[in-house]
């Protein structure tokens, strides 16, 4: 029985006119792990759609584990979707839903607001665009993924997908493809050619495959110390709070698909790679010390309208602590879930074909990072 599989995905950063603020730019040096998603809209993929939206957090929590020169990457994604009646023709019935970003609550978003409906899927096309259209990291460290997943022939559509995919590769950018179907048709169909191509993998799936969550014991105790986490969070600007209502708007979608599903999102909210300095003031406060003293009163929340500079300040600082102090909690239980779930995952392989998808996709990644020097 195929295994769901991982999934990654983006959107626009917000606009400097948005009055948020705009933080200090991170360190060029930073690894990054970059990885745009392409995903087949089409009738057929509900399926696929439904599987990546239980997926995400897990495996962006695989990627924070990793670490390079003693320092965790930056996660970027990016989302695309192609092959859907409802996109304009002229462009390829192609749209970039996201740019790379590091905003995986927007990413969330946006792969959950995705529908489907027939159209032409052209694999050359979207490549191509995806290669050219997004910001790539031109540190030839850094690990960039083009990964594609759809059920029609890869050759569809006036762009060929040799020459797109070798576009890719010539900028660093592996492509894994990932076919909705028989492993055998997905060969006869060229998308293993694709990521032959590009340095990539092949994999293939049953995109219809029930999606196996796997319950620990900690998952009650991780979601319990993730709405005390929710709580350390300040939003500011013209539309902090819009944006704290995103993050709980997320919440709510990864715990629509199931328990352990919102433990992983918890998980990774505890990692430093959730980071939301552009509305939360705490996280903003970590690269700009005197942010409070640039905030006009009314964009800050109700209780701390009327602090004085020195009150705002020692709440930050009191939320900050305690946030602390819940991450710690969380990433403790964490890795104690982990292990039980590997544990239960072996025990679920002895019983099948220990080639399931997800732990190939896993291996994939790992081997594909640790090729690139991350580790973890």
């Amino acid at each position: 029985m195929f295994r769901p599989l991982f999934f990654l995905l983006s959107i626009l950063l917000l606009s400097p006119t948005n009055a948020l603020h705009n933080p200090t730019p991170k360190d060029d040096a930073k690894p990054k792990v970059q990885i745009a998603l392409l995903l087949d809209t089409s009738n057929s993929m509900d399926g696929l759609i439904e599987q990546a939206k239980s997926q995400l957090w897990k495996m962006v929590n695989e990627l924070a584990l990793t670490e390079k020169d003693g320092q965790s990457p930056d996660i970027e994604i990016a989302l695309y979707e192609y092959g859907n009646d409802g996109l304009n023709s002229r462009e390829g019935y192609i749209r970039q839903v996201s740019a790379l970003t590091t905003d995986l609550d927007l990413i969330s978003e946006k792969l959950f607001s995705l529908t489907t409906n027939g159209g032409e899927e052209y694999c050359g096309w979207v490549i191509g665009n995806a290669t050219a259209q997004l910001e790539w990291s031109k540190n030839q460290g850094d690990l960039k993924l083009i990964i594609i997943a759809g059920n029609e022939p890869f050759d569809q559509g006036p762009r060929d997908f040799r020459e797109s995919c070798k576009t890719a590769i010539s900028h660093g950018i592996q492509i894994n493809t990932i076919f909705c179907g028989n492993y055998e048709e997905g060969v006869r169909t060229h998308w293993k050619k694709g990521a032959d191509l590009a340095d990539g993998l092949y994999f293939n799936i049953d995109p219809n495959a029930e999606v196996v969550y796997i319950p620990t014991p900690y998952d009650d105790e991780i979601l319990r110390l993730n709405e005390e986490l929710n709580k350390t969070y300040i939003y500011y600007g013209a539309h902090g709070k819009e944006m704290s209502a995103r993050q709980e708007a997320q919440d709510a979608n990864a715990a629509s698909m199931g328990q352990a599903n919102m433990a992983s999102r918890a998980s990774f909210k505890a990692k430093k790679q959730y980071n939301n300095a552009e509305w939360d003031i705490v996280d903003a406060m970590e690269e700009d010390p005197d942010l409070l003293e640039e905030v006009a009163d009314e964009q800050l929340p109700e209780e701390m309208q009327g602090m004085s500079l020195e009150e705002r300040e020692a709440y930050v600082k009191e939320m900050a602590a305690k946030r602390e102090k819940i991450r710690a909690q969380i990433l403790e239980l964490d890795q104690k879930a982990r292990a039980y779930r590997a544990e239960k995952e072996r025990e679920m392989n002895e019983e099948k074909d220990a080639n399931t998808l997800d732990a190939v996709m896993l291996k994939a990644l790992r081997q594909q990072a640790g090729e690139k020097g991350f580790g973890g």
